[in-house]
Formats: C-alpha cells, sequence, structure tokens
C-alpha cells in the first residue's frame, strides 16, 4: 500500500482572515493566495486537509450546523477555484470555556494531535511526509505531535521564543509557502 501525503491547514488565520468566531459567510474573507496554494499542493498530489478548533460552538456562540453551512460554503468556493478539501476536521470541544457537553479536554483539540491521526488512519498518510500551515503555537505543537516534519506558521508578529525555536518555518504569506511543497 502507497502511503499518501497531505497539506493540513488551519481555518482561521490560514484560509481566511481571523475574526473571532467567523461562522457566517458575510463574515468570511479568504486570505491572499490561499487558492494558488492549494492547487499548487493538489497538482503537487497532496491531499488537501483542514483541521480546526471551533471552540465558538463549545462556548454556545454558533451551532455545529452554522458551522457545517459555513464549511459547505467554503468548500464549494475552492471547487469553484479548481481546488478539492478532501476532508474538514473539527473541534467543538474547550476544557474550560465550553458549555454543557461541549466542556471538556479532547485529543482533537489542537495542540493535541487527534485531527491529525483520524485524517492519517481514513486516507493511509504517512505523516512523516505531510506537511502543516498554521497560524499559532498550538497548530505547530500538534503537527509535532503528530510527527510532522514540515510545518510552517503564518505570522508577521513573533515573541523571542518562537524565533529561537527551529523545527519549524515562519512564513509571512501564502505563497511563500509554495517553496516548501
Amino acid at each position: 500500500m502507497t502511503m499518501k501525503k497531505a497539506l493540513f491547514l488551519d481555518r482561521d488565520g490560514v484560509i481566511n482572515v481571523e475574526k473571532n468566531y467567523v461562522y457566517k459567510t458575510d463574515d468570511f474573507e479568504f486570505i491572499e493566495g490561499i487558492f494558488e496554494l492549494t492547487r499548487e499542493a493538489q497538482d503537487k498530489g497532496y491531499l488537501l486537509i483542514i483541521i480546526t478548533n471551533q471552540a465558538g460552538i463549545g462556548r454556545g456562540y454558533y451551532t455545529e450546523a452554522d458551522f457545517q453551512q459555513l464549511t459547505d460554503w467554503m468548500v464549494e468556493q475552492f471547487v469553484a477555484k479548481g481546488v478539492t478539501i478532501n476532508a474538514v476536521y473539527f473541534c467543538p470541544f474547550h476544557p474550560e470555556a465550553g458549555i454543557g457537553d461541549y466542556k471538556k479536554p479532547s485529543m482533537d483539540r489542537k495542540p493535541n494531535p487527534g485531527m491529525l491521526f483520524q485524517a492519517r488512519d481514513k486516507y493511509q498518510l504517512d505523516l512523516s511526509q505531510c506537511m502543516l500551515i498554521g497560524d499559532k503555537m498550538s497548530d505547530i505543537q500538534a503537527g509535532r505531535n503528530a510527527g510532522l516534519n514540515s510545518l510552517l506558521l503564518l505570522s508577521t508578529e513573533l515573541t523571542d521564543t518562537e524565533q529561537s525555536v527551529s523545527d519549524y518555518h515562519v512564513i509571512s504569506s501564502l505563497p511563500q509557502a509554495t517553496a516548501w511543497l
């Protein structure tokens, strides 16, 4: 069996502009370069998989149905640009701020690697050949915890601690990520 590779993408801050708990299409703004990056990754044989913490569900700001409706719309926008999103994994749980059944720890909540492991198992991925692009250290840590070797942090503002870490690369725009594919 041939192992596959994937490009894992965080959603808020990588695919769309971070605007605190986006769940409506009117508030969703694609980040410049996302369609070109994903099309090139797809052309190079990467599966495209979104992994996103969605604590807004757990906090009661919006529902799983709201999230799914936005996700369906987002995936359609990619299809219109010739890009297939193979899967979207999300974690609605939050250990402190969640309400009701959503208030609990989860192996899927980044920095835990649960969503990456789910994708690995479903798509027979070789995680050491996969790439992850995130905008928070919890994204990078999830990639580390899953054994990914190619980690990119999309950021224009770094702390000294983040700058001194050498097992990931920092990019300030998505077009820079194509060099790592």
